[in-house]
């Protein structure tokens, strides 16, 4: 039998799996176990868990980058964030190599410079333009990179196929 509130909550809200959850985001699932307490959004150091326009926690990239430290899924009262979730993180920078403004010839590194990772780097091509490389496997989807961007060439795509997918 299905609650109240998730069956309301099914009728009024859908779920986007473009909307990047909070790191340990039950997915799917995420809006009919989400108390929209904000336990979530209190914790965070870092400050990258905000609310969205239906009081939802999302991950909101800020001046500084996910340490995925798991405080927001361990403040979670529910089963919407689990801290057993954080390895399958889904999300990884993508970069519109169209809008970067090193592609178009103006000297920019900020990406690559707040990039604790070293996920990003650039490749000169001819014409004073460097191409930004992103490696995939280097990147854990922390955000440090998106804020930065002074053209928003950069945002967090859903990687295919992570076992948060699969966990209930």
């Amino acid at each position: 039998m299905t609650s109240r509130r998730a069956f309301l909550s099914a009728n009024i809200f859908r779920e986007d799996s473009n909307v990047v959850r909070p790191p340990g985001s039950r997915v799917p699932g995420f809006l009919d176990h989400c108390t929209k307490c904000g336990d979530c959004i209190d914790i965070c150091q870092e400050a990258v868990i905000a609310i969205d326009q239906n009081g939802f926690p999302v991950f909101q990239p800020g001046e500084d980058p996910c340490t995925f430290c798991g405080d927001c899924a361990t403040a979670c009262p529910t089963d919407a964030l689990q801290i057993e979730r954080l390895p399958d993180w889904p999300w990884r920078a993508a970069i519109e190599t169209a809008s970067c403004l090193s592609m178009n010839g103006v000297s920019c590194r900020v990406c690559q410079d707040n990039c604790e990772q070293n996920a990003i780097r650039f490749r000169l091509q001819l014409g004073g333009r460097a191409e930004p490389l992103l490696d995939a496997a280097a990147c854990n989807g922390c955000g440090g990179c998106v804020t930065p961007c002074p053209v928003d060439a950069i945002a967090l795509d859903r990687q295919p196929t992570f076992q948060t997918e699969a966990r209930q």
